[in-house]
């Protein structure tokens, strides 16, 4: 029994992939999400929340990035993209389309990836980009998923459907991501993840076509640097919460109650995406309908933490991670009291913080239905009950870790 619950476990890790932060950043640098919305705690205001498409925030430019770091001694770009424009359209109700793209990076030698550019095509589309590593071993999996569907790609609501060496929440198969506010993330010169000879890119892009529609060419550069033993592997912890926002006093309707929420988002995003929010409940041992809600995991082995992030939808308000949470060695490692939708980038730990086993980490979220009177994205949508789920308007809570181990 305790071998299936484990075996569980590592399956619901893969599926909570999905969540997305700008996750390969430098975990040298200071750069960070300052939050500027000027939101108020309580009841908000079209001036004081941007509205655009995807209600915070200016979307970016096609192709731009805010930064363009020079190479450093040893390593070279390689770009990759699919070969033909991709035309989203969601394959049931709703207005999201999540497709997978299998690229291959042609490597005729083990490399360690040092750093990620994402250039989103039609940022009016794209919500979120990951980047998810395919090991040898795992590649005539991913090629058959990729035959198995007319077109470029496949769906893939969740992970990407491949079984990644590594797919858990402890040490998650990312290569990168960018969300809204990201631009080239270049790690230190320390740390890179491993890409070995023969391996596949998976480029998983979620389309959100509530600001328009139209064709995409999203691709990505990586930065690659020989892996000749001088750099650490970094490696993403992911921190997954529950999401229980129910609707406001004096607001009815038909997906005001919980079990019609599910319903709706297992409709539209498949039986697992249904089933996450009472697993996260009960691994988190959730608190119920409530605004706020955390979740708190034990450390499994020796680690040092180099940078962090995290991730809401539009709803969010604030979130924070914390190491030993109401203990006398309490530390906050990431604390964003205002959330900005359109500002995920990472943040460096500094100086970076050590844990081990018996530590815990706490990841804690806010969000705010209030936010739906203003933002653009929510026009003419009932309120609901929100619980986790992969679209743009539906929530999220997570937290993102990114470590070094010995």
């Amino acid at each position: 029994m305790r071998a299936r619950v484990r075996s569980n476990a590592i399956a619901w890790g893969g599926a909570l992939l999905l969540a997305v932060a700008a996750c390969a950043a430098d975990p040298s640098s200071t750069q960070g999400a300052g939050a500027s919305t000027g939101a108020s705690t309580t009841k908000p205001s079209a001036a004081s929340t941007p509205a655009t498409a995807h209600g915070h925030g200016a979307p970016a430019t096609a192709g731009a990035s805010p930064t363009r770091a020079p190479l450093r001694a040893g390593e070279r770009f390689l770009t990759l993209r699919v070969p033909t424009a991709y035309s989203p359209s969601p394959p049931s109700t709703g207005t999201d389309d999540y497709r997978c793209f299998l690229l291959d990076p042609r490597l005729s030698k083990d490399a360690m990836v040092t750093g990620v550019d994402v250039l989103p095509g039609n940022p009016k589309v794209v919500h979120h980009v990951i980047l998810f590593r395919v090991p040898p071993g795992q590649v005539a999996r991913a090629q058959a998923l990729d035959a198995a569907q007319p077109g470029q790609g496949w769906t893939c609501f969740g992970g990407s459907g491949v079984d990644s060496q590594g797919a858990s929440l402890d040490a998650a198969p990312w290569l990168g991501a960018w969300a809204p506010g990201g631009g080239e993330r270049v790690l230190a010169k320390d740390v890179g993840m491993p890409l070995e000879k023969g391996s596949r890119v998976v480029m998983q892009v979620h389309y959100n076509l509530v600001a328009g529609r139209g064709p995409d060419t999203t691709a990505a550069r990586l930065r690659l640097a020989p892996a000749d033993g001088s750099r650490k592997t970094l490696q993403t912890v992911l921190l997954p919460a529950p999401v229980e926002l129910p609707c406001r006093p004096g607001h009815t309707g038909p997906l005001c109650s919980r079990p019609a929420s599910v319903a709706d988002v297992t409709k539209r995003f498949g039986t697992l995406a249904g089933l996450t929010g009472n697993y996260l409940n009960m691994v988190c041992k959730g608190v119920g309908p409530s605004a706020t809600q955390t979740c708190t995991r034990p450390v499994t082995e020796k680690a040092t933490i180099r940078a962090v992030a995290g991730h809401m939808h539009l709803l969010g308000r604030s979130i924070s991670i914390t190491v030993n949470r109401g203990r006398p060695d309490e530390r906050r490692v990431l604390d964003i009291p205002v959330w900005d939708f359109d500002d995920q980038g990472s943040r460096a730990v500094t100086p970076a913080v050590h844990v081990k086993p018996g530590d815990t980490l706490t990841v804690q979220c806010r969000h705010d239905q209030a936010l739906r009177d203003v933002l653009p994205a929510f026009a003419g949508q009932p309120e609901r009950y929100v619980v986790w789920g992969e679209g743009t308007t539906d929530e999220m809570c997570l937290g993102i870790v990114m470590v070094t181990r010995p």
